[in-house]
């Protein structure tokens, strides 16, 4: 890429941005667009706008600043707020970072003669840009000048370091304080039990799992629920609601239909064929209350069958002490470790109940299967991913479709398409990943809906930093200089030392598109506002319907943390090798935290609440992009042969060992909850109905039981009120 096609690259992606944060300031203004960007704010009974509109387009830039953290887990909860830390720790190192590495190394790059000295030479088929001139590639290789480059090194990493220990004390004391919080949460006074071995002759499961824990917790222990599979049970509610809904809907329209001219109105007709479409065209409305009626005795009859024959080896154990459960969930409690596992359990929300009796050796037989047909996606999917970076060059896409060149070789598109072609293309290719990876981790038996995102977070990370920052930075290189590699496999290594920093102007480009655009579209929320709108105008009928059509979700770590941390690596990798990338990974992780701050306080509804627990999980993958950066530099480093690069070999032992210090000092607190953190908050005994009846499933609260044990069995079947039988 040239330095015109950079520069327009950059111009266009920031007109792009300003153009999406006027479209913002303009539609949120707007009455009828408030449930779009104030959803948060409208659910819990709060104002839009704060009583009050303002005219100044930057206003939303400082409530933003002003929110205290306080407000931000208030509003959108405490797993919010970490992600928020996140962002301004790897603003933080990037910051730090640039105070030294943009003073010292770009003048140091900028007044040597490397890149000068590779153009004048005859042999050389290099292809450089002014912006070249200021990355490590200008330096000659054993230069004195290298020592700036190798401190600046050392720099990064130790900078890194104190951010990410503040940063893990900080989130421990936003942890703590959320979890000795004087109000009950369910899951406190609760354990998870899986594995459970077969009960003896004559002894139910719910006798078996009450007098095992009564005689090992005889004062504290509450109530016990056998977990049962409520596949079918859950399949005749679903339908059940869903013809509640369509009668509701029907009843609607009926109203509406009826006028001056036509009192008596319209009945809505339909068909009871597939989708509608064909069938026997019926009443609506007398056909959704002939079902209704037809599915209640069907429910009942399948609760009762439920309860009876359905009932796996998995339970929930309720204890009416805060200590105790904690304490139980932490303790082994039989002498086989593969019976009785007792482990805190998750909010009601986030369990995954088709899980809970898969068995401790399936879930290893999964973990080890799924992961290693993980493996196997990450190596070989960095062939289309390598094909799509060499491909979708001008250069080769002339050569491979001879009737573009027509067409690319006009300069205005010429510039458009080297600006955007690749960079697109890869995000595109991507955008494919997150959903099948969740469903992966799904299948490996994971108890709770934040354990599959932050399994799911990591297996995305690892296939994207391989495959986008590796695949890119290799299979371009290699693609583009095949003959030289076919006739002597030695150059590689110095062939990608040459070209390792050009590579960072497609980095550049890459991380301005996902900033600039990306946050832009994040803001203006452009896409949920037409979604929004044309479902109200031609699909909402109910208020249900309406709900939901504007209902924004969470913030969906499982893609954004690993997304985050490409560019931080992205970002950490180059900033030695090519510091003007700094300020782009500044701009990015600011932006994102300001805007995303924003969304937080206005937009986002959390769909699950875990304390803190995906904090480990980004400490460790910015370490890991770290390490990556340590082992680039010494990589680079012995290109230019420098005979002091061996100096650099500490920085990754250095990281092994912090990383080691960090997980002994705070891990085991985001694992489990510290006795003296539910020690703090009110020692009373509160109301366990409520507790209780919040893992109530949906699906087996129709029925009255008449036997008052056959019905608690009933409601530990539940998959969480907001349920999921993922």
């Amino acid at each position: 890429m040239d330095f015109s096609s950079f520069v327009t690259s950059l111009a266009t992606s920031f007109v792009i941005f300003v153009v999406l944060m006027l479209l913002f300031v303009w539609l949120s203004r707007m009455p009828g667009n408030k449930v779009v960007y104030y959803p948060s704010r409208i659910i819990k009974g709060m104002d839009a706008w704060d009583g009050k509109r303002t005219r100044n387009p930057f206003a939303w830039i400082g409530e933003a600043l002003k929110a205290k953290e306080e407000d931000v887990v208030a509003m959108a909860g405490v797993d919010t707020a970490v992600y928020l830390v996140f962002l301004s720790s790897a603003l933080g190192i990037l910051v730090l970072s640039g105070f030294l590495l943009l003073p010292l190394l770009l003048p140091l790059a900028a007044t040597d003669k490397n890149v000068k000295l590779a153009k004048a030479e005859k042999n050389s088929n290099g292809t450089f840009s002014e912006l070249d001139n200021l990355a490590m590639g200008n330096i000659r290789k054993q230069s004195p000048r290298l020592w700036g480059f190798l401190a600046a090194a050392y720099w990064v990493s130790f900078v890194t370091y104190y951010i990410l220990w503040k940063a893990y004390k900080h989130v421990s004391q936003l942890r703590a304080a959320a979890l000795s919080a004087p109000d009950p949460k369910p899951e406190q006074f609760t354990v998870l039990v899986r594995d459970i071995p077969p009960p003896s002759n004559g002894q139910t499961r719910k006798e078996q799992v009450d007098s095992y824990f009564r005689s090992l917790h005889p004062d504290t222990f509450y109530r016990s629920l056998i977990i049962t599979d409520n596949k079918e049970v859950n399949k005749i509610w679903e339908e059940l609601e869903n013809y509640k809904k369509k009668l509701a809907r029907a009843e609607v329209i009926y109203e509406g239909s009826k006028t001056s001219s036509n009192p008596e109105g319209t009945r809505p007709m339909n068909r009871t064929g597939f989708l509608g479409l064909i069938g026997k065209k019926v009443d609506t409305i007398d056909d959704c209350n002939n079902k209704i009626k037809e599915l209640i005795p069907k429910l009942d009859a399948e609760q009762k069958k439920t309860v009876s024959e359905k009932q796996s080896s998995a339970a929930l154990v309720f204890f009416n002490r805060k200590q105790a459960a904690i304490s139980a969930g932490q303790t082994l409690h039989a002498r086989l470790v593969d019976t009785w596992k007792v482990t805190e359990a998750p909010e009601p929300r986030q369990l995954l109940w088709l899980n809970l009796p898969i068995t401790l050796y399936q879930r290893k037989i999964r973990s080890i299967v799924i992961y290693f047909f993980v493996f196997l996606m990450v190596v070989f999917y960095m062939i289309p991913i390598g094909f799509i970076s060499a491909v979708t060059t001008l250069a080769n896409l002339r050569k491979l479709l001879p009737f573009l060149k027509a067409i690319v070789d006009t300069p205005a598109i010429k510039t458009v398409l080297e600006a955007y072609l690749p960079q697109i293309a890869l995000i595109v290719f991507l955008a494919l990943l997150p959903a099948f990876l969740m469903f992966l981790s799904n299948k490996e038996g994971i108890p709770s809906q934040s354990h599959v995102v932050r399994a799911t977070s990591g297996k995305y990370f690892y296939f994207i930093v391989f495959n986008v920052f590796i695949g890119v930075t290799i299979g371009g290189t290699l693609f583009s200089s095949l003959k030289t590699v076919e006739k002597d496999p030695n150059q590689i290594i110095p062939m990608l030392g040459r070209n390792l920093p050009p590579n960072a102007i497609f980095f550049l480009t890459f991380v301005a598109l996902k900033f600039f655009v990306g946050f832009g579209l994040e803001l203006s929320r452009v896409v949920p506002l037409v979604i929004y709108h044309i479902k109200r105008k031609y699909l909402c009928k109910t208020d249900d319907e309406l709900r939901a059509a504007w209902a924004p979700g969470d913030l969906g770590f499982g893609t954004r943390v690993p997304n985050d941390v490409l560019i931080l690596t992205v970002v950490l990798c180059y900033s030695v090798i090519a510091p003007l990338i700094i300020p782009f990974g500044v701009a990015y992780f600011g932006l994102g935290w300001l805007i995303l701050r924003n969304q937080a306080l206005k937009v986002y509804i959390p769909s699950y609440e875990s304390y803190g627990r995906m904090w480990p999980h980004m400490h460790l993958r910015i370490l890991a992009a770290l390490f990556l950066f340590q082992l680039t530099m010494i990589g680079y480093f012995s290109v230019k042969e420098f005979y002091y690069t061996p100096v650099l070999v500490f920085l990754p032992i250095i990281s092994l060992v912090f990383a080691y210090v960090c997980s002994n000092c705070f891990y085991r607190s985001f694992d489990v909850t510290p006795l003296e953190v539910v020690a703090q908050s009110v020692k009373e005994v509160p109301n366990m109905e409520p507790i209780f009846a919040a893992y109530v499933p949906p699906c087996l609260s129709y029925d009255k039981f008449d036997d008052a044990d056959q019905y608690e069995d009933a409601r530990s079947q539940m998959p969480s009120r907001a349920g999921s039988f993922a």
